[in-house]
């Protein structure tokens, strides 16, 4: 999973580069979009956790018949949000922009990108369903193939399209998203591919809509707040970058290259996120709870060590890598000074990504939400506004340091008390999974 989601950040990572080769306000404009982007994102997570969840439930329980159902009614049903999405998207892209504090002068830029970008959203939310349905039976190797195949494709198209070399047409922040949703089509035409004839976990009976009621009511159990609670990330995030916009199209073109750079140093975290749901799911089906126990002790551990070390680095490195994506001093200050900060809570906020994910798993993704409400809203938000009024940016990005830590100490001893909880209802004569 390392690779394929290493596949993903490269690949937002080369939209950054190639974008920033057109100036500071094409930068700053694709950084406006980056709250909505993760909106869309957090909701696929979520559609996507709730899926992996009961489906892997299902392989532990050794029941392939409501594996099928599961699975063919997870994608149907993320179709039926991708359709909503689209229409609001496309209806919304003024208002909405011009509530994150875009300018004037950046929303044509804006619109260009995303009246590309939402059309294409099918591409983005199916194959992160049927990525969680592929991860569910233990296969992590076949998703993190199709993302890096994606981001090749990405990878290529991108100058192609955004600077018109050869017979292509110059399309510039639209050609960037014109590359993306291309790329993410092959995700989409291979995963159900892999579900269909590999895995033969598609059917298509249809068992009438009771039934697929049913399917929807047990993914959405799971995935309505798993949706919440990563939805809280981007309109987080959609708040900050308003604060930040207070201060500067360059301010916030640098915040938005320290953010893609946190999301790719990040990589290891996302990995064993993205596989602790399957494994999760399995043993909890399997009633292996020492197992599962275990399992979530070493990827803590792992997710500390990894956040030290990413520290240290960017903290040496912090301006020649700014300076990769645009040479601008005031965007690379104000890259170079997150990266100083930031980072030190790493493992701390690697730890709380994990805990939401197990909390999600164990039917307890109310606590997840929470977890996360606790750290983007009451100490992210309140914290960046008041260091925003007496330190400026310094302020704002040191609230992020203290909501990482706070947050992510609270997660890792919440888990373990929700862990020994679970495991007593489980293990009780006469209970039954609600």
């Amino acid at each position: 999973m390392v690779l394929g989601i290493l596949g993903i950040h490269v690949f937002n990572l080369v939209d950054t580069f190639f974008v920033g080769r057109l100036g500071t306000e094409a930068l700053a404009a694709m950084s406006f979009t980056f709250p909505v982007i993760f909106v869309v994102g957090g909701v696929s997570l979520g559609v996507g956790l709730g899926a992996s969840a009961v489906v892997s439930h299902a392989i532990g329980e050794g029941d392939w018949h409501r594996v099928r159902r599961l699975t063919t009614d997870s994608l149907s049903l993320g179709l039926l949000i991708v359709t909503g999405l689209i229409i609001l998207g496309l209806l919304t892209v003024d208002p909405v922009f011009r509530m994150l504090g875009a300018s004037d002068e950046l929303l044509p830029l804006i619109r260009s990108y995303m009246l590309v970008w939402y059309p294409g959203v099918i591409f983005v939310v199916i194959p992160m369903v049927g990525n969680n349905c592929i991860r569910a039976t233990g296969d992590t190797r076949t998703p993190s193939l199709i993302m890096v195949l994606a981001a090749l494709v990405n990878g290529t198209l991108d100058p192609l399209f955004i600077f018109g070399i050869g017979p292509f047409p110059r399309l510039e922040l639209a050609g960037a998203a014109l590359a993306t949703v291309i790329g993410r089509s092959i995700t989409f035409t291979i995963a159900l591919i892999i579900l269909a004839r590999r895995e033969k976990m598609l059917t298509l009976e249809f068992p009438g809509f009771a039934e697929v009621r049913r399917s929807w009511r047990s993914i959405l159990q799971i995935g309505v707040p798993a949706a919440l609670t990563n939805l809280l990330v981007p309109v987080g995030i959609g708040v900050i970058t308003r604060i930040v916009s207070g201060y500067g199209a360059a301010a916030v073109a640098g915040f938005g290259v320290a953010s893609r750079i946190e999301t790719f140093a990040m990589t290891p975290v996302m990995a064993l996120r993205s596989v602790i749901a399957p494994f999760v799911g399995q043993n909890w089906g399997a009633r292996l709870h020492d197992r599962l126990r275990r399992g979530v002790s070493v990827s803590a551990g792992l997710a500390l060590a990894w956040g030290a070390f990413v520290w240290v680095v960017l903290l040496l490195t912090r301006r020649h890598i700014a300076a990769v994506f645009n040479e601008a001093p005031d965007v690379v200050e104000t890259t170079a000074l997150y990266l100083a900060i930031v980072p030190a809570a790493y493992g701390l906020r690697g730890m709380l990504f994990l805990s939401t994910g197990t909390l999600s798993v164990l039917r307890k993704p109310i606590d997840a939400a929470l977890l996360m409400l606790l750290q983007v809203f009451v100490l992210y938000v309140p914290l960046a506004l008041l260091g925003s009024q007496l330190l400026g940016l310094l302020g704002v990005f040191g609230a992020a340091l203290i909501a990482h830590a706070v947050a992510g100490a609270a997660a890792y001893l919440w888990t373990r008390r929700a862990m020994a909880l679970r495991r007593d209802e489980h293990e009780a004569p006469g209970l039954v999974e609600g």
